[in-house]
């Protein structure tokens, strides 16, 4: 069950970040349009869906992994305190950004507006998310991109 889960995760990541870019480079070109007819909702709501769906599968990695591991001085440990705190807050912190975002703009009143919203709000939780993902580069022990 830890492999499908954490594979998943590691995986799904690539679709979170590919529809957040959508989402942004969307929402940004039409940020000072009046068009009715211009919308970024699909691109918005699928990355929001994926960003939800990834949380999920990060809770349930987080009380199954072996990278979570509370062992005394866990704080004063990098790769401890990276999977204890760090990832889990940051990530949670960006999709609370981002499910803001989202829910800001569907009330707006005018497109500018919603767009606006959205590429704000959708870059600051896609920077946080970018941040706080295990990259291989950051020795967190991880060695593979997928």
């Amino acid at each position: 069950m830890y492999n499908i889960l954490d594979k998943a995760h590691g995986g799904l990541r690539y679709l979170v970040l590919l529809f957040l870019i959508l989402a942004i480079a969307k929402s940004f070109s039409a940020r000072k349009t009046t068009d009715a007819n211009s919308t970024n909702k699909p691109f918005a709501l699928i990355a929001l869906i994926l960003c939800h769906l990834q949380l999920v599968l990060g809770f349930g990695l987080y009380f199954i992994s072996n990278k979570v591991n509370f062992v005394e001085g866990w704080m004063k440990m990098k790769l401890e305190r990276f999977f204890n705190m760090e990832h889990a807050l940051m990530m949670v912190i960006a999709i609370a950004l981002i499910t803001i975002g989202y829910s800001k703009a569907k009330r707006a009143t005018d497109r500018a507006k919603m767009h606006s919203l959205t590429w704000k709000f959708y870059l600051v939780g896609l920077l946080v998310i970018l941040a706080a993902i295990p990259w291989p580069f950051r020795n967190l022990g991880i060695t593979s991109w997928f």
